[in-house]
């Protein structure tokens, strides 16, 4: 049986060797619900496998994983598979794989990976598209490959009402009151990248019901690099930072930033670690630690705090 279902694969794989991983792509890959020990190369793909109950084998940077994304758990059994750059495929071949969930940005290593095991790349970012949404059609369609459909559906159904509850938490506590809200992440102390409208971060906070920005970034990932100092210029803005940013002490002493409008009236919130370029996991996880970032602003603490969401695998 499994000779037969990897023959077939094997035969999709060899006639449509540069398909890309999209909804339409995946819609045409049969199904694998044999395919137990797999590797994925990329966090977005490891994520996806998780949160479809599957453990991966090898997840590629998966010491950074676990630092970055955090959620879903990455156990500790998994292996790391090399850099998301430069996967070892030495160890990829030892390990024997039934399958390997790879990127874009690993085109050119195709071949050298399909003569270890089937490859199918993963890729909910392109232009034009809702990334939100294309993140939901994928997780649903890998579901169906792997042979786990319903369990994709329970998940979407679990993080559409965990989405609810945040939102009734921060309508508890006025939310709405709040003006523009602007996610960034640091580069370093000097420069930061600032997310647009096609950003998961900021798709997540309009799934909250929240004001963010209503401009898009020209990358497909939706940020745009922009030196701190230009910060400055942001008026009624209620600004949150993504963690981890190891330089926080040194440029949040500096007068530069005791300078910023949001810094000063204490529109400033640090966010716990969640994944931006994530698929359906990560948005909800974004959602969550922003609304407890939030929930800790003075404009919303003159409310008492709503109850807190109940924990993983109904977690959301």
């Amino acid at each position: 049986m499994r000779r037969g279902w990897f023959c077939v694969l094997l035969w999709w794989v060899l006639a449509c060797p540069a398909m890309a991983g999209g909804v339409d792509e995946l819609r045409a890959v049969p199904a694998m619900p044999a395919a137990k020990r797999i590797v994925a190369l990329s966090w977005e793909a490891a994520e996806n496998l998780l949160e479809l109950g599957i453990t991966p084998l090898a997840v590629a940077d998966a010491d950074d994983y676990r630092r970055w994304v955090a959620q879903p758990l990455l156990p500790a059994g998994a292996l790391s598979a090399g850099s998301r750059l430069e996967p070892n495929l030495e160890l990829l071949a030892s390990l024997k794989p039934d399958l390997i969930l790879s990127s874009p940005v690993l085109g050119a290593l195709r071949p050298r990976l399909q003569a270890i095991a089937p490859v199918l790349t993963i890729d909910a970012f392109r232009p034009n598209e809702d990334h939100a949404q294309a993140a939901e059609a994928i997780f649903l369609q890998l579901g169906r490959v792997l042979g786990r459909q319903q369990q994709a559906k329970t998940r979407l159904g679990q993080l559409e009402q965990g989405f609810a509850q945040l939102r009734q938490q921060l309508q508890a506590h006025g939310a709405r009151r709040l003006p523009r809200v602007q996610v960034i992440r640091f580069a370093n102390a000097s420069s930061v990248y600032v997310y647009g409208s096609n950003a998961m971060p900021v798709l997540a906070l309009r799934r909250l019901g929240l004001n963010t920005t209503s401009t898009p970034a020209a990358s497909v990932w939706g940020i745009s690099q922009q030196r701190v100092v230009d910060l400055a210029a942001w008026g009624d803005e209620v600004v949150l930072y993504q963690q981890p940013f190891a330089e926080a002490g040194r440029l949040f002493a500096s007068p530069l930033w005791q300078g910023m409008p949001f810094v000063r009236q204490q529109r400033l919130a640090a966010v716990a670690p969640a994944w931006s370029y994530g698929g359906v996991g990560s948005l909800y996880y974004l959602a969550q630690r922003m609304t407890a970032a939030l929930l800790q602003l003075p404009l919303l603490t003159d409310r008492p705090v709503a109850a807190n969401l109940p924990s993983r695998r109904s977690s959301t």
